[in-house]
């Protein structure tokens, strides 16, 4: 399971990260920085994170950090 982190204080709430993201995850938030700016957050289906990373690389103010899962090559891996 990949996840994203948003760093609050970066963010203005442009929302341009929820643009783009092609699982539709990321959504404005209640709740404001110091700046008070409405950030974002990801939704209740925030596991469903593809990790693409779409949404770090449209932010303009690098406030968000995608984590990305590695994948088992194969079944006797996994077991392991």
């Amino acid at each position: 399971m990949s996840r994203i982190v948003f760093i609050e204080e970066r963010c203005k709430g442009c929302l341009l990260c929820a643009g783009v993201c092609p699982k539709s995850i990321i959504r404005q938030s209640a709740r404001m920085n110091r700046q008070g700016y409405r950030v974002a957050e990801t939704g209740e289906n925030a596991e469903a994170c593809a990790g693409c990373a779409g949404c770090a690389v449209m932010c303009p103010d690098m406030a968000i950090r995608v984590f990305k899962t590695k994948k088992m090559k194969n079944s006797k891996e996994a077991r392991a």
